[in-house]
C-alpha cells in the first residue's frame, strides 16, 4: 500500500468522513451489480436515487435547492470514489448538466429542476456533440425556433452519455445567428417529449456500464420557460463558465485510476510467479511500478492544487486545462503499462487492469480533446 502523500489542506475531516460514506455505499450497493449494467449497458435510473437519498448526487449544489451545501471538493471526491471502484462517467455528467441550472438558471427553473436532481428522481444529460460537430462547438446545427410560447427543436446529437437513461436534458441549440452569439441552451423534460426520439445506443470499447446514444429532435416543443436564464444568445458563454470544474470532473478520476491500476499491479506482481520468482523481484518490475507510483503522486499533488484553487474562487481555465489533458494522458500511459506486467491476463476483461485500460482511453477526448486543450493553453503564453 502508498503511503498517503496525497492529502492536502481541503481534505479535512469533514471531507474524509463523507468519503468514508461514499465508499462503503459504492462497495455495497453499486459494485455487487456492476458486471450485469455492463453486459447490459447502462445503469438503471432508479440506482440513483439511493444515491440522492444519501446525499452523493449533487452535495455541492446550495441546501434551498435540494443540495447539502457544501464545497465542490465533496463531488470531486464522489468522483474520485466511484472512479477507483470501475463505476463510470454517468454522475459526472449528470452534475455537469445540474451546475448549468444551478449557476445560470432563473430562480423558477432552480426551484423546478434542482431538488429532483438532487434527490435522483431527475437524471441529468447535456446534448452537445452533433454527427458534424465536436470541438468546433460554434458550429452546432440543432436549431430551436421561437414559435408563439414555446421553442420548436429541430436536429441530432451523438455520444450523449446518459442518453438513454436521463430524463432531463440540458440541450444546446441555435435560437439565433451563426457562429457563438446565437447558441442558447434549452431544458427538456424528455419523458413522453412528443418528437423526442432515443436513437441508436452506441457500442463503445470501454465504459460499458455507461449508456451512450444517438438523439434526434423533430419538431419538440418546449415551453419558453425553458430557456436557460431566460435570455437568448448566452449559451456559448454559460457553456465556458463551467469549463474548470468540468476539466476538474475528469482530471480527478484521471488520478484516481492511476492509483487504482498501480494498486492491483503492485498486488498481483507479488503473487504472480515467472522463473522461480516472484514478478515484483525482477528489478524491471520495481522499476515501473517507481514511475507509475511517481506519476500518481505528482497528479494527484497537481490535481490536489487545483481543487484547492477551485474551493477558493482562484482556478484559471489554463490550470484547469492542463489538469484534463495532462492528467488523463498520464492515465493512459500509467494503465498501459501496469497492464504490461500482468502478461496475457492482462488483456482479459474478467481482470480490471484490462477494464481500467479499455475505459482510459476516452478520457483524452471526451469534455475537451488533448489537442483542443493544448491549443487553449498555448493561446495564452
Amino acid at each position: 500500500m502508498l503511503p498517503q502523500l496525497h492529502r492536502h489542506a481541503w481534505m479535512d475531516e469533514s471531507v474524509e468522513a463523507f468519503r468514508e460514506q461514499v465508499r462503503r455505499y459504492i462497495a455495497r450497493e453499486l459494485s455487487p451489480h456492476l458486471d450485469g449494467w455492463r453486459r447490459q449497458g447502462f445503469i438503471p435510473r432508479e440506482v440513483w436515487r439511493g444515491f440522492g437519498a444519501m446525499g452523493f448526487l449533487l452535495p455541492e449544489i446550495d441546501a434551498d435547492h435540494g443540495g447539502g451545501g457544501a464545497s465542490p471538493a465533496y463531488q470531486l471526491v464522489v468522483q474520485d470514489e466511484m472512479a477507483r471502484a470501475e463505476l463510470p462517467v454517468n454522475i459526472g455528467v449528470h452534475s455537469i448538466a445540474s451546475h448549468y441550472i444551478a449557476d445560470y438558471g432563473t430562480e423558477a427553473q432552480k426551484s423546478r429542476w434542482l431538488p429532483r436532481l438532487a434527490s435522483g428522481e431527475m437524471l441529468a444529460g447535456i446534448a452537445m456533440t452533433e454527427p458534424g460537430c465536436g470541438s468546433d462547438l460554434k458550429a452546432i446545427r440543432t436549431r430551436a425556433r421561437r414559435e408563439g410560447d414555446r421553442y420548436v427543436i429541430d436536429g441530432a446529437k451523438t455520444f450523449i452519455t446518459n442518453g438513454r437513461t436521463c430524463n432531463l436534458l440540458v440541450v444546446v441549440a441555435r435560437t439565433g445567428e451563426e457562429g457563438s452569439r446565437g447558441i442558447s441552451l434549452i431544458v427538456l423534460e424528455t419523458g413522453n417529449l412528443p418528437g423526442f426520439r432515443v436513437g441508436r445506443v452506441l457500442e463503445k470499447i470501454g465504459q460499458h456500464a455507461s449508456d451512450t446514444a444517438e438523439l434526434s429532435f423533430e419538431g419538440v416543443g418546449a415551453p419558453v420557460d425553458s430557456l436557460l436564464g431566460g435570455e437568448e444568445g448566452r449559451g456559448f458563454a454559460q457553456l465556458m463558465g463551467q469549463l474548470p470544474y468540468e476539466r476538474l470532473l475528469i482530471a480527478v478520476p484521471a488520478v484516481a485510476v492511476i492509483e487504482r491500476a498501480l494498486e492491483v499491479t503492485v498486488e498481483y506482481t507479488r503473487q504472480r510467479k515467472a522463473f522461480g520468482r516472484t514478478l515484483h523481484d525482477f528489478q524491471n518490475t520495481r522499476f515501473v511500478l517507481a514511475e507509475v507510483a511517481t506519476i500518481a503522486h505528482v497528479a494527484r499533488t497537481f490535481v490536489n492544487d487545483c481543487v484547492q484553487r477551485l474551493i477558493d474562487g482562484k482556478l484559471d481555465d489554463e490550470a484547469a486545462y492542463m489538469a484534463k489533458w495532462w492528467c488523463t494522458e498520464q492515465q493512459c500511459k500509467a494503465v498501459d503499462a501496469c497492464l504490461q506486467l500482468f502478461g496475457g491476463y492482462g488483456y482479459m476483461a474478467e481482470y480490471p487492469i484490462a477494464r481500467l485500460y479499455a475505459d482510459a482511453r476516452v478520457q483524452k477526448i471526451y469534455g475537451g480533446a488533448t489537442e483542443i486543450m493544448k491549443d487553449l493553453i498555448a493561446r495564452k503564453l
